[in-house]
């Protein structure tokens, strides 16, 4: 059986396609992917995205047990900051990528992926030892909507007051009212444009959805599933768990080295393995790929150079902003040079390809 947010049954009004996405029933498309990817481009578009796992950690020892934990430095958090950050196995593989929201010291709030929720929390829990730390898988108690796009600020502001929509980037308010209910807003996304996530109680979800979409109705915003989500997010060059980052991918191979703070105080698992890497140098690295030849690279096809398999695809698809058949490819370092033709076998085929600079989408500040 699988398993439905809090919003399943609007989706029937909508008229959404739903599709098994990693146990959750979830709408991979409202009306079509593209329709949605432009509307979240040009002006804006809300997610359903309460599948997300939400993970409280908090006790005396929760800051420094999380130091140990996680890949980037949660000294830099102050109350009512959000921070993006990786957690590694001993070997530099990925548990999983992660926003760490700090509601105050010592107090914290971890969004992780819906396919890992368990592999996490018992990662946590394994690791918990004697520390005064309690961990508190909240996931289910919690919606999580995401309103994204050029024109989300003027659409909250209906239904909110000011305050939220001066959140700078990567901040939060963490009593907020939306739609006359109280919810946790951060300026966070995963789209590559400007937006806000809202965290609230289950039971107000389809309250909240549907007072958004009726205030942006006007400015053009439509309800978006995970088929856009993957596409926006893609061309931004953000990274998907089990596709970019994987146990066996590092956040350095994975592109993310920003949220690796080698040289903070706490030594963190992994942290031998990653320094290595940062010294010197990862063997494999994610570039962007675009096909020169007429084919889609999909997730897992091989990539050649002459004969040799040097890596394989993350993800790729047909860009519906650059409409340019492209992709990402984890490939041996040796052969990752702007320009440099490759070949990726689509089917039985092998086909042209060259390495471009990513990402494939930045949107004008």
């Amino acid at each position: 059986m699988l398993k439905r947010t809090p919003l399943f049954h609007v989706y029937e009004m909508f008229g959404a396609k739903t599709i098994d996405f990693g146990g959750w029933e979830l709408p991979v498309q409202f009306s079509s992917i593209k329709e949605e990817h432009e509307a979240v481009r040009t002006k804006a578009g809300l997610f359903d995205v309460s599948h997300m796992g939400e993970v409280e950690v908090k006790g005396n020892d929760a800051f420094h047990f999380l130091q140990r934990l996680l890949t980037n430095d949660l000294s830099k958090l102050t109350d009512g900051k959000a921070l993006y950050t990786a957690m590694c196995y001993e070997n530099g593989g990925t548990v999983d990528d992660l926003l760490v929201y700090q509601k105050e010291k010592n107090n914290y709030l971890l969004v992780i992926n819906a396919s890992n929720i368990e592999k996490d929390v018992d990662w946590l829990l394994k690791h918990q030892n004697e520390s005064d730390v309690s961990i508190q898988n909240v996931s289910d108690q919690i919606a999580l909507l995401a309103l994204q796009g050029p024109l989300a600020a003027d659409i909250i502001k209906e239904v909110s007051d000011d305050s939220v929509t001066s959140l700078k980037p990567f901040t939060f308010q963490l009593q907020a009212t939306v739609a006359n209910k109280k919810v946790l807003v951060s300026r966070t996304g995963y789209t590559g444009e400007d937006g806000f996530e809202i965290y609230c109680q289950s039971e107000d979800a389809v309250h909240i959805w549907s007072a958004l979409l009726e205030a942006g109705h006007p400015k053009g915003l439509i309800p978006c599933g995970l088929g856009a989500r993957d596409t926006l997010r893609f061309e931004a060059k953000l990274p998907l768990y089990g596709q970019e980052l994987t146990k066996d991918i590092s956040p350095l191979e994975g592109g993310i080295g920003f949220a690796v703070k080698i040289n903070k105080e706490t030594d963190f698992i992994g942290k031998d393995v990653l320094k290595k890497q940062k010294e010197e140098g990862t063997k494999r690295k994610l570039v962007g790929i675009e096909m020169i030849d007429k084919g889609i690279p999909r997730t897992d096809y091989p990539v050649f150079s002459g004969d040799e398999q040097i890596g394989f695809v993350t993800t790729g698809t047909q860009s519906p902003t650059l409409k340019k058949n492209v992709g990402l490819a984890l490939i041996q370092t040796s052969f990752a040079q702007l320009g440099k033709e490759v070949e990726v076998q689509i089917r039985k085929k092998r086909l042209k390809a060259k390495i471009v600079a990513t990402p494939f989408y930045k949107r004008a500040e």
